[in-house]
C-alpha cells in the first residue's frame, strides 16, 4: 500500500532531509527552457515540503547523456527557472553525488530546495546491473543524513527501473507525491470509468510506439481517431498509396488485423479523409490538400509527403470530440512545429476545449503542442507530465517506480 505525501507531512518535516525525484525533463534552445510546464507541475510539492521546513533535495534527469557528464544536458537552465518561479530559495549543485553536492547538502537549511546535477550523467543510474543501481542509490539516499525520506513525484519517470526512482525507495522511507497520485487518479479513471462516449485521439510519427496502446484500448474506447504521421500506416492499410508520406511497412498487417478487431469489438476506427499534401518536408513547400483516396494523383504527385490532416478530417474529428464523455489525446496530427502544418492538431485543442467532456492530454509532444499554440494547461481537465508513462499505463503495464512505492 503506497504511502501518500500527506503521511510524511502529518509526521512532520521540519528540519528533515527529503529527497524528492521530479519532472525537469524540459524541451532547451541552448540554455532557455522553451516549455516551463514539467518544472511548473514540480512546484506544488517541492513548496509545500520547503514551507513546511524540510531541506529539499530533488533529483531529476534531462535527455539522455547515456552517462555521461554532457554540458548539453545540465540541469542548471531549469534549476534557474524553477528559483524563478518558487517562492523559496532554489540552489543548483554542480555534480549529482559528488564533492559539490555533498557539501551543499550538508550546509542546505530549513526550507531550502538543492537541484542536483542530472543523474544520468552517473551511468549507474540506467544500469541494467542491480547492484550498481543499488550502490548509487545508496550514495544518494546518504545524502539525506540520518532521518531522509524520499518522495516520488516524476510520474515521467516511474516506467523506468532507474535507480533514482526504483532502487532509492528500498533505502529510504518513500511517499507518493501529490503530482503522482494525482496521475493515478485521473489516469486510472479513464481507463476503468470513463464518461461515455470515450475519444481517444492518437497522433505521433510512429504507429509502431503505439501498437500496444491501441490493443488495449480496443473495446475499451468507443472511437480511436487517429493522426499524424501514424495515419500514413493506416492509410496504407486501407490499400491507399501514400507518397514519400512516414510508413512503417512492417507495421500494416497488424493495423489490418487491427481494425478487424476493432469492429468486432465495438471500437470505431476514425481515419483521416484529407491530407495537407506537401512537396517536402519543408515550412515553405507548395502544399494542396488532397482525398487519402488519391494522394498521389494530385499536381504533387506522388513524391509528396503527408504533414497535416486536411480541412474536411478536422471537422469529422471536432464532431467526435463535441460528443465525447471523455478524452484522452495523446500525440499531435501534424507538423505542429512549422505554422503550415499545425492548423490539424489546433483544431483537435480548439475542440478538446470548447467540449464539456473530461479531457486528458497524454504528456510528452502533445503538452508542448497545445501550449506552443497558444493554449493555456487550464483550458483542459489534465495535462499529464508522463509521456512515455502514461501510454504504458494506460496500456496496463506493470510500471517499476509505482511498484516500488506499493502502488
Amino acid at each position: 500500500m503506497a504511502h501518500a505525501l500527506a503521511e510524511l507531512m502529518s509526521q512532520g518535516v521540519e528540519g528533515r532531509t527529503v529527497l524528492v525525484r521530479s519532472d525537469l525533463n524540459v524541451p532547451l534552445d541552448g540554455t532557455r527552457v522553451t516549455d516551463d510546464g514539467r518544472i511548473r507541475a514540480s512546484l506544488p510539492v517541492l513548496e509545500k515540503l520547503a514551507r513546511a521546513g524540510a531541506r529539499v533535495i530533488v533529483m531529476a534527469h534531462l535527455g539522455r547523456p547515456k552517462g555521461q557528464v554532457d554540458p548539453r544536458y545540465s540541469l542548471a537552465p531549469a534549476a534557474e527557472r524553477l528559483g524563478e518561479l518558487a517562492g523559496v530559495e532554489v540552489l543548483a549543485a554542480s555534480d549529482v553525488v559528488g564533492e559539490d553536492a555533498r557539501a551543499r547538502a550538508e550546509a542546505l537549511r530549513d526550507g531550502q530546495i538543492l537541484v542536483l546535477e542530472n543523474v544520468r550523467f552517473d551511468p549507474r543510474e540506467t544500469s541494467k546491473d542491480d547492484a550498481e543501481r543499488a550502490e548509487f542509490a545508496g550514495e544518494l539516499a546518504s545524502l539525506t543524513g540520518e532521518d531522509g525520506a524520499y518522495v516520488d513525484d516524476a510520474f515521467g519517470a516511474v516506467h523506468r527501473r532507474h535507480a533514482s526512482v526504483y532502487d532509492i525507495a528500498q533505502r529510504l522511507p518513500s511517499y507518493l507525491g501529490d503530482l503522482v497520485k494525482t496521475e493515478l487518479d485521473v489516469l486510472t479513471k479513464v481507463i476503468q470509468e470513463p464518461d461515455r462516449p470515450f475519444v481517444v485521439i492518437m497522433g505521433g510519427s510512429k504507429v509502431s510506439d503505439k501498437l500496444a496502446v491501441i490493443d488495449n484500448l480496443i473495446g475499451k474506447a468507443d472511437a480511436l481517431l487517429i493522426g499524424g504521421g501514424m495515419g500514413y500506416t493506416f492509410a496504407a492499410a486501407q490499400g491507399y498509396a501514400v507518397g514519400s508520406s512516414l510508413l512503417e511497412k512492417d507495421q500494416v498487417e497488424n493495423v489490418r488485423a487491427y481494425l478487424k478487431r476493432a469492429e468486432e469489438a465495438g471500437t470505431e476506427f476514425v481515419l483521416p479523409v484529407d491530407i495537407v499534401w506537401a512537396e517536402k518536408f519543408d515550412a515553405d513547400a507548395r502544399t494542396e490538400v488532397r482525398p487519402v483516396e488519391s494522394l498521389e494523383e494530385g499536381e504533387i504527385g506522388a513524391s509528396g509527403t503527408g504533414l497535416d490532416i486536411g480541412p474536411k478530417t478536422r471537422e469529422l474529428f471536432a464532431g467526435y470530440i463535441a460528443r465525447a464523455g471523455t478524452i484522452f489525446w495523446n500525440g499531435p496530427v501534424g507538423v505542429f512545429e512549422m505554422e503550415a502544418f499545425a492548423e490539424g492538431t489546433r483544431a483537435v485543442a480548439r475542440a478538446i476545449v470548447d467540449s464539456p467532456a473530461m479531457s486528458v492530454i497524454g504528456g510528452g509532444d502533445s503538452a508542448s503542442a497545445v501550449r506552443n499554440l497558444g493554449f493555456t494547461d487550464d483550458q483542459f481537465g489534465h495535462i499529464s507530465t508522463g509521456g512515455g508513462a502514461s501510454l504504458e499505463f494506460i496500456e496496463g503495464k506493470t510500471l517499476p517506480g509505482l511498484e516500488a512505492l506499493g502502488a
